[in-house]
């Protein structure tokens, strides 16, 4: 099979799909791979690192996509790279189509094969393909939101792990998930007073046999959450629905309770986000004022960090690249029950539930199409 590494080209977007021990190993397997000039630069990956592995390196993004049989891809197609897609070509990426009618349409159109590494999912219910950005992205969310709380960007001045003498910043976050876990380890190893709220007690007695004392647990409903972020120096949005739109939890007469100066950075905006008042924004213009609040909503948060994160994703990703490459998507899909829940579109149909009913499009099911 051909596969395709294409240079990524939203906004500074520095990761790219497959480092060169992939390629080696795709190579091996028998595949051709064609690496874009210049894709991996940004994640510190030479082309002649790649061509020392194996792959052909095209001069540009047309040659990559019009030779690929399989595009495989960190961040979803954006507008340009649209009309570079053929039908039946098989799109492995981070698509995130409930966030975006506009991309889903465009998709619908192109005729592709569209399997997103965030619905990949385990009998056990995790989801082993967006879990390395999940853990980047929650560790980086107080890392950012720590640096926009200084004065200088806004933020209320204050140091979340305080000082002795003056009590440590009060970091929020909503959902124990692989966000939250992470952004929590992150806040509390930084010494600041952490909360995490979450629906589901289950989670909440697991994260209290591993959390540290630093970090309360707490059961969200609207009364306790209104309560908790009237506190709140940083607030972290860590809410995920599977392939759905994340639910608005954070209303703009909401802000009105929280601290001026106090930071939110919502890492769910990949999913549409939980705060009303958040929109993306980009690593170049990354925050803005909301009702005096810091607003942090960065859509590709791991890319501010591309060799760890490409690293990361290139370990979970590679295994399933070469199960789709071996044995044709079809037969992949057949094989594997958790790369079969990634099918989101395929021949114009959308085969994910939640993406057809996030915009009152017709649904059909995935296992009908590689059966």
């Amino acid at each position: 099979m051909k596969i395709g590494i294409p240079k990524e080209i939203k906004t500074n977007e520095n990761r790219v799909s497959l480092v060169p021990a992939g390629t080696e190993a795709l190579v091996s397997a028998g595949h051709t791979v064609i690496v874009e000039a210049g894709a991996g630069v940004g994640s510190g990956f030479s082309d002649a690192l790649y061509q020392a592995a194996g792959a052909q390196i095209a001069k540009d993004a047309d040659a990559v996509w019009a030779s690929a049989d399989l595009i495989v891809k960190v961040k979803e197609p954006v507008e340009p790279e649209w009309k570079r897609i053929k039908p039946g070509q098989i799109i492995f990426t981070y698509f995130h189509f409930a966030a975006s009618e506009q991309l889903t349409r465009a998709h619908i159109a192109s005729g592709a094969t569209c399997i997103a590494y965030e619905t990949v999912e385990l009998p056990s219910g995790e989801l082993p393909l967006l879990t390395p950005m999940s853990e980047v992205a929650g560790r980086m969310a107080v890392q950012e939101g720590a640096k926009y709380l200084e004065k200088l960007y806004g933020g209320r001045g204050m140091l979340l792990s305080g000082v002795p003498g003056v009590p440590p910043g009060r970091v929020v976050i909503l959902g124990g998930g692989v966000v939250g876990t992470n952004a929590a380890k992150i806040a509390a190893g930084m010494g600041a007073a952490v909360v995490i709220l979450d629906v589901s007690l289950e989670r909440l007695r697991y994260l209290s046999d591993v959390m540290p004392a630093n970090v309360q647990l707490v059961f969200s409903d609207r009364h306790t959450l209104l309560k908790q972020i009237a506190g709140a120096d940083l607030l972290i949005g860590a809410v995920l629905v599977h392939g759905a739109v994340a639910p608005k939890l954070i209303h703009r007469e909401d802000l009105k309770v929280m601290h001026k100066g106090a930071v939110i950075v919502d890492v769910s905006i990949d999913q549409g986000g939980c705060v009303e008042t958040m929109h993306p924004t980009t690593h170049e213009n990354p925050t803005f004022i909301v009702e005096g609040i810091v607003h942090y909503g960065v859509a590709n948060m791991p890319g501010g960090v591309p060799i760890t994160s490409t690293l990361a994703l290139t370990n979970a990703t590679l295994p399933y690249v070469l199960q789709l490459a071996n044995n044709g998507f079809q037969q992949a899909l057949r094989k594997s029950p958790a790369l079969l829940k990634g099918l989101n579109i395929i021949n114009g149909k959308i085969t994910h539930r939640k993406v057809a009913e996030a915009f009152g499009l017709e649904y059909h099911a995935a296992g009908s199409f590689v059966d």
